[in-house]
């Protein structure tokens, strides 16, 4: 069973109903399986109290370590999801040790992975690193593909930390994986993140040239879009940046999880992108 032609975590209402369809003809552990992945597609919608229904159903003593693992990883996941971290963090303790005594290599690397978004700060750090170890030792085609989500996510935690040189460090082995991988998606994140870390380092041409290359591939990106805005602004061009801004806003704003999240941040756009004098349009 390959789980991953059941996914689309852009659209975890699809997933689900994938999910819903496969149980219907699934037994045994993919059955179980099954259920633990559509309990991830309801808490990806924040349908939480559903989600934990899917997985009390599955007792401990239904499964092989396999589908133990499982179950602890969407346990913590769903309560990562609404906002427990802490009660999370031994579910995903949990899942390591059991992948890692049964040899599921993919499902270790993803509870160290998950390890790292649940610490703070710089306590991030050595887990991140455990999840990359796990998935280069591995000779699981599923565990090494991690490596390029961990290493985006390190490079977050390391440039959060203003250790900028270390986390473009990071982003470019990612770039180099994915461009190895040759899916055009996860290459243009990539190719985004190392532009964001030399914005960071002052080097905004070089970001620049990437972030145009970028606008040409993805016109209606919302995030390069505004990375222009941000380095036309850096190089002292701020009437080059308007229209940049401007257009960042109109796509983000139709994001719900950002407007709910950062809705600072779409202020902001929404008023570099402004043309002079609508800022103070309608006052009197």
């Amino acid at each position: 069973m390959d789980l991953a032609e059941l996914w689309d975590f852009d659209r975890p209402d699809v997933s689900e109903e994938r999910f819903r369809a496969a149980l219907a003809s699934a037994t045994g552990t993919d059955a179980l399986v099954l259920r633990t992945q559509l309990a991830r597609a309801l808490g990806l919608q924040r349908r939480f109290a559903e989600a934990v229904v899917e997985l009390d159903a599955i007792s401990p003593e239904d499964g092989d370590p396999l589908v133990r693992t499982y179950c602890e990883l969407e346990r913590g996941r769903v309560l990562n999801s609404s906002g427990d971290r802490g009660a999370a963090r031994p579910h995903f303790l949990a899942a390591l040790a059991e992948a890692e005594s049964a040899g599921l290599d993919y499902l270790a690397a993803d509870a160290a992975h998950m390890m790292a978004i649940v610490e703070p700060g710089a306590a991030q750090i050595p887990w991140a690193e455990r999840a990359l170890a796990i998935a280069g030792a591995s000779a699981d085609p599923r565990a090494r593909r991690w490596f390029g989500s961990v290493s985006n996510n390190l490079g977050w935690t390391l440039h959060d930390l203003g250790r900028y040189d270390e986390a473009l460090a990071v982003w470019q082995r990612a770039l180099a994986f994915r461009g190895e991988q040759g899916d055009v998606g996860p290459l243009n994140i990539a190719r985004w993140t190392v532009a964001r870390g030399l914005r960071s380092l002052g080097r905004y041409e070089e970001a620049l040239a990437i972030q145009q290359d970028l606008a040409e591939k993805v016109d209606s990106d919302g995030y390069v879009q505004e990375e222009l805005g941000e380095l036309m602004l850096a190089l002292g061009r701020p009437d080059d940046a308007r229209p940049h801004f401007a257009r960042a806003h109109e796509v983000l704003s139709a994001d719900e999880w950002l407007a709910g999240s950062e809705p600072d941040r779409l202020a902001r756009l929404a008023e570099l992108g402004a043309k002079p004098g609508e800022a103070d349009h309608g006052r009197e």
